[in-house]
């Protein structure tokens, strides 16, 4: 019987362990900047479509063949849809033997596989339910802001993108907060700003900037990060500050559109 190769990269039920023996090194899927699967310390070529079928199980899990080949083939007859489905697990687990699993009706990646955008998404529901992020907070982070599979046009990455997006921006806010509180006004600042260079109108990283501020207790600098937030939601989208942001600042909300 053939031990999963991935199994084997990582140690798994397949592995073989002798007394001494170096451990061995991770299987991973990268998806931010390009895709990318290492196994055993080395680069695993695999043909597009059979890419396309492990970023679409890692991003979204488990799920049905009709629904996975509908959406890599979606201008395919469903019948040949499914065929190109099943050539496509074919040649993944002929590359790496347990890359992709049947799970009955349905599909999914080996257990034994780790994937930068799932690492991403722990880390943040973490976060969320109020954990102090570690160094894995940033270190789960694209480098150098990669885009999600910048390279590929399918149409079912337009929302994965954005979804990837706004979990890097809520994680480096989380960061940035817990840096303050921390005393570390500078690196918090540093963060903070840089999810501002995402998004300039996002306003949650504009109070994220003027929280900061404040807490060290430099009051004119948070009045003039309050300022900017100010004048480009003006500019850009003809709305005040929030209230909530407005009472940061202990101003009263801003006569017009917007309410608490």
């Amino acid at each position: 019987m053939s031990r999963s190769l991935v199994d084997r990269a990582v140690g798994g039920p397949g592995a073989r362990r002798s007394a001494g023996a170096v451990p061995p090194s991770p299987a991973s899927v990268t998806l931010f900047g390009c895709f990318r699967l290492v196994v055993g310390g080395e680069d695993v070529a695999l043909p597009l479509g059979v890419q396309r079928l492990v970023a679409l199980l890692a991003l979204r899990g488990r799920a049905g063949r009709s629904r996975l080949a509908g959406q890599l083939w979606p201008d395919t007859e469903e019948d040949r849809a499914l065929a190109s489905l099943r050539t496509a697990m074919w040649r993944a687990n002929r590359a790496v033997p347990g890359l992709v699993a049947g799970v009955g009706p349905s599909l999914d990646l080996g257990p034994a596989l780790t994937v930068d955008a799932r690492d991403l998404v722990r880390v943040a529901r973490r976060l969320t339910q109020g954990d102090r992020p570690g160094p894995e907070a940033m270190t789960c982070l694209p480098d150098n802001d990669a885009e999600l599979l910048p390279d590929w046009d399918d149409e079912w990455l337009v929302d994965e993108r954005e979804r990837m997006r706004q979990l890097c921006l809520h994680v480096q806010e989380a960061f940035a907060d817990h840096l303050a509180a921390d005393g570390h006004f500078g690196l918090a600042l540093e963060v903070a700003f840089a999810v501002l260079r995402h998004d300039a109108l996002r306003e949650s990283a504009h109070r994220s900037v003027i929280r900061i501020h404040l807490a060290e207790g430099n009051v004119s600098e948070a009045r003039r990060a309050y300022a900017t937030c100010q004048r480009v939601l003006r500019q850009e989208l003809g709305i005040p500050p929030s209230p909530a942001t407005a009472r940061m600042m202990a101003l009263p909300p801003e006569r017009g559109v917007r309410r608490a």
